[in-house]
């Protein structure tokens, strides 16, 4: 697993293989080095409350120092990273109080997004929804991976259709720290089974330009989502 992280991290151009926007082509070393170590953290490779070594994700990626420097500001400015003076770089912890604020923020905006998705989603992003609702027919609930990018793909389908580049942004980032406590929940057993349903709802509701029952499957699903959690957090 390391080897290949180092493959795909080594400075070369081209679409990286991360969980987080899979497929993603960084403009920039500093970008690339904020994909990859961001996927890391999203996806729990660096532990909440983690040391954050430098030098180490500097041998593993093949980058620099300076592109590394730039990633760890990024992040730490979307809350994922904290720096501690006189200790160090840390990989931000999760818990029960920022669980809470964050379903707050994403349960307003989001329900926002999907109402206007549902009022501004072109012919193309209802065909492609309309692909996604096909996919969730088929794929198997217990393949955890292949959910979670399936998960985002809707996310993001969604915030586009919003036609909102602000608001894309806001999505984007809170989406991100949701998404590495789906993973914490999952590694202690929390399971996708009623999300796929929601998303079901969701998509169904855009495509339909049903605008308030698109808002409510939303609030649904995120309310649904920190429920989930804090049975096992």
């Amino acid at each position: 697993m390391t080897t290949a992280r180092r493959v795909r991290g080594s400075g070369q151009e081209g679409p990286l293989h991360t969980v987080v926007l899979q497929g993603a082509t960084a403009r920039s070393q500093g970008e690339r080095a904020y994909l990859l170590i961001r996927d890391q953290i999203v996806t729990l490779r660096l532990a909440p409350g983690s040391v954050i070594e430098e030098a180490s994700l500097r041998e593993e990626l093949g980058l620099g120092r300076t592109p590394i420097r730039e990633a760890l500001q990024r992040l730490a400015h979307e809350n994922l990273v904290t720096f501690v003076p006189h200790r160090g770089t840390f990989v931000s912890d999760i818990n029960l109080t920022d669980l809470h604020r964050l379903t707050e923020v994403r349960t307003e905006i989001e329900g926002y997004a999907a109402r206007l998705a549902a009022e501004r989603a072109t012919a193309g992003d209802r065909e492609q929804m309309q692909a996604l609702i096909a996919e969730l027919r088929t794929i198997d609930e217990a393949d955890i991976h292949p959910l979670i990018r399936l998960d985002q793909r809707i996310h993001r389908l969604v915030y586009q259709a919003t036609r909102n580049a602000f608001l894309q942004a806001m999505l984007e980032e809170t989406f991100n720290l949701s998404l590495r406590i789906w993973f914490l929940g999952l590694d202690r057993g929390v399971r996708l089974k009623q999300a796929v349903e929601e998303h079901r709802r969701l998509l169904d509701a855009i495509v339909s330009s049903d605008a308030d029952r698109a808002e409510s499957a939303m609030r649904q699903h995120v309310t649904g989502f920190e429920h989930a959690i804090r049975k096992v957090l």
